[in-house]
């Protein structure tokens, strides 16, 4: 057989483009030894050798990172909940008391897998609050290569499971651009879901960059986190079958603990009467058993509840039920997180792979949350700042769902109290959100590789920060961070690595600054100092009009804290000792300016000050079409306060049409509109605390119809920052219903819920189809037509056909 010299040329450029085994490695390719004559007689084939540019016998890495966990929560280390896989790993490695985060999530996460602090690289705040300035767009730079992208390039396999919060909700479509997804950032899988939260039963899931529909039904058993465990243990198969030469990094995230508190009811009910003493009590128990195991120094002060805190003492006995169950529920949700996240380590168990794996499990993204504020069964609530009570959540869990026993359930997304967040933030001060206290930042950190750290149960108290994991896993790997990724120059390492720390407790600290900062509620640590400012809001309540308004932060009221004598923020030394806060003060300013974190508050801009401005679709008009479904919410027509609209159907009506014509949102709240047994409906779920419902006085006939679905806000009579609406619906020109909104959604339906046309994928908007999802319209609808028009007050009075 002969080849044509084309076809060898061909062939001599596949092979050497062979020889790279991944993208802008940092050496040259290996030589190829193959002979290429004229004719095969003359040739000798050989596969050029591979590169081995890693050490010999390199770890596998594991990081674990839960979500919303409270530093008092796990017994690992005196708390009230059983983490049975912390504590594996705590008796096997060593752990971490002074370590931090940043207050919220997406920050956090951003700063995790990169290196560098969170508003440096653009992601000063969660990606559905993102605003244009440089720190807080919610774009990961390309000069931030994450630790996946890095380590792909030398040869690992990279997978991410779980909670991705990292991708621009501008960017959620099916089309991309795919860039900022786990996949376009340096993870060869991503098996999870893209936002803030979901539903444990009824997840808004993707692998890799596309959109699909959980494996099995909630009836079924279905449960994310356990469904996370699987895939990612079938990774770590697939990777010792198939390429068992390559080493591996999971980044492990299943979204529990954030809300809603979903877990099956035997795990919750492991823990009836364990938290009926209060808070208080609580507190004051975990400090106890903090000292005596000597998790946290002796001399450590247990702090104060904070005056605007809601005390136990003043919780009604009718409520305390309310109260008790839903930590309950949150307690059997951690331990069956933590117990998921075993799962993970089991299989490096069973395949012989857990003493040369490096397992970071970062208990929490922040500390514990407070966005339950009097306790909730549906969180949005606080998310769309509507405010309500104990009592009213209390009435309609009787009402609509059979009472305490639903919490936990996919019918509800309870939180629980925000005193309970405090209590499991023991011995701090404060909760999530707040970045002046560490009980908004600090969480308990455990590392295990038995190959290389020996175990210790002295815990180390290295001042420690999220971006040091990187250069921790770069040092144990034995590489360089790279100078240029993909033809792209790097930005430096924010964070430094914290391999002193692993056969050393008593290590000198090589942190000597760190600032931190959330929504105007700021901190900086320098040499054992911490100067902060508690900032304008409080998470633990409904957001006070007037302090938001008046709030400047050239007037803020700084704290001081000895952190070389004070473990818990106890004892502020501002008023004693002017001269050091002013000298704070000016390490923050250099450091906010440095990392982009100016103007202070930018991360409030779109949340509180300009919603307008928030991410959101450039589109004032859509042409929809049937089975157009998980459209993110932001990127497609909004029903929310302010956003008059139009949206103009033509339908084909069977006869006792059924189904969903369109709809976003889901159990949390929702906007539907949708025919059952030919009567036409609209529902507007503000939360599941206030629904409106409806109907058409007939139903309609069969045939092609024109429907108009009209959604006009009154801005005249504004109750606080939320103002009422009408919505009226028509057919053929004949108005057939109406419906007074009087509390509309002020920022989003949900966190993860989508819209869909001609069916509701995932939680049902409305109960009276719940059991029917997706409750697909059996007729045909040939177009959806939607636009925005102006509308700044609407008819006093209408009068339906």
């Amino acid at each position: 057989m002969r080849l044509s010299w084309c076809a060898l040329g061909f062939l001599s450029l596949a092979v050497a483009d062979a020889q790279f085994p991944g993208p802008d490695l940092p050496f040259p390719p290996m030589p190829s030894e193959a002979v290429v004559g004229p004719t095969l007689a003359d040739s000798k084939n050989s596969w050029p050798a591979k590169r081995k540019p890693l050490k010999k016998d390199v770890p596998n890495i594991v990081v674990i990172m839960n979500d919303d966990v409270g530093f008092g929560a796990p017994d690992t280390f005196g708390g009230p909940i059983h983490t049975p896989t912390l504590s594996k790993l705590a008796s096997r490695g060593v752990s971490y008391n002074r370590f931090h985060t940043t207050a919220i999530c997406s920050p956090t996460r951003a700063s995790l897998v990169t290196g560098r602090n969170s508003h440096n690289i653009g992601t000063g705040q969660i990606t559905e609050a993102a605003a244009g300035f440089p720190g807080y767009t919610g774009t990961i730079p390309k000069s931030a290569a994450t630790v996946a992208k890095v380590l792909s390039g030398y040869g690992y396999d990279t997978a991410a499971f779980g909670k991705w919060h990292n991708t621009p909700v501008t960017s959620l479509f099916k089309t991309g651009p795919f860039d900022q997804y786990p996949t376009g950032l340096g993870f060869s899988y991503f098996y999870g879901f893209i936002a803030a939260e979901t539903s444990q039963y009824e997840p808004r899931l993707f692998e890799n960059t596309n959109p699909i529909e959980p494996p099995y039904s909630p009836e079924e058993g279905y449960h994310l986190t356990e469904d996370l465990a699987d895939q990612a243990v079938k990774f770590i198969r697939n990777n010792r079958a198939l390429t068992p030469d390559r080493p591996f990094f999971i980044y492990f995230a299943p979204g529990g603990t954030h809300g809603p508190h979903h877990v099956h009811s035997e795990w919750a009910d492991k823990y009836k009467g364990k938290f009926d003493m209060g808070w208080e009590k609580l507190r004051n128990i975990t400090f106890e058993k903090q000292k005596a195991m000597g998790w946290i120094p002796p001399t450590t002060e247990l702090t104060e509840i904070d005056p605007t805190m809601e005390k136990w003492e003043h919780i009604p006995e009718a409520d305390r039920a309310f109260q008790l169950r839903l930590v309950e529920v949150y307690a059997g949700y951690l331990e069956h997180t933590d117990t998921q996240d075993g799962k993970v380590i089991e299989e490096l168990e069973r395949q012989g792979l857990f003493n040369n794996t490096l397992v970071i499990y970062i208990l929490g993204d922040n500390g514990a949350s407070a966005e339950g504020l009097h306790g909730s069964i549906d969180e949005m609530l606080v998310e769309n700042m509507i405010p309500s009570t104990a009592q009213e959540q209390i009435a309609v869990l009787e009402r609509d769902f059979g009472g305490l026993s639903a919490l936990g359930s996919k019918h509800v997304d309870n939180m629980y109290h925000s005193s309970w967040a405090w209590a499991l933030d023991t011995p701090f001060k404060s909760t999530k959100l707040i970045a002046a206290h560490f009980g908004g930042t600090r969480t308990p950190m455990v590392m295990s590789w038995p190959k290389v750290i020996k175990h210790d149960p002295t815990p180390r108290s290295q001042f420690h920060h999220v971006c040091d994991i990187v250069p921790t896993i770069y040092e144990a790997v034995g590489i360089e961070p790279p100078e240029h990724v993909e033809g792209v120059a790097q930005m430096p390492l924010d964070g430094v690595s914290m391999m002193y720390t692993w056969n050393n407790a008593s290590a000198m600290g090589r942190k000597d600054t760190q600032y931190f900062e959330v929504m105007g509620s700021r901190g900086v640590y320098k040499d054992g100092w911490f100067a902060s400012v508690f900032g304008p809001r409080f998470p633990w309540a409904e957001p006070n009009e007037t302090r938001m308004k008046q709030w400047n932060p050239d007037t803020d009221v700084w704290e001081l804290y000895d952190l070389t004598k004070d473990y818990s923020q106890a004892r502020d030394l501002a008023k004693e000792m002017p001269e050091q806060v002013e000298k704070m003060k000016q390490i923050f300013l250099v450091e906010a300016t440095q990392n982009k974190v100016l103007p202070i508050g930018a991360g409030l801009w779109t949340v509180y000050y300009h919603p307008e401005d928030g991410p959101k679709s450039p589109l004032t008009e859509w042409i929809l079409y049937e089975g157009m479904t998980r459209i993110a919410e932001s990127n497609a027509p909004l029903f929310l306060s302010g956003h008059s609209s139009v949206a103009t159907l033509d339908v084909e009506v069977p006869k006792n049409g059924s189904g969903v014509l369109y709809c976003v949102g889901g159990t949390a709240g929702g906007f539907s509109v949708y025919m059952d047994q030919g009567y036409l409906y609209a529902e507007y779920m503000s939360t599941l605390l206030h629904r409106y419902v409806t109907k058409s006085s007939a139903p309609l006939a069969e045939g092609t119809a024109k429907i108009e679905v009209k959604l006009l806000y009154d801005m005249s009579k504004m109750k606080g920052l939320i103002p009422p609406a009408l919505l009226t619906m028509s057919v053929n020109g004949t108005l057939v219903a109406s419906l007074n909104v009087e509390i509309s959604m002020r920022l989003s339906f949900s966190l993860s819920e989508t819209f869909d046309v001609g069916m509701d994928l995932g939680g049902p908007v409305s109960l009276l189809y719940q059991d029917r999802i997706p409750f697909k319209f059996n007729g045909k609808l040939n177009q959806l037509h939607f636009k925005y028009i102006n509308s700044t007050s609407v008819p006093s009075q209408t009068t339906v056909i």
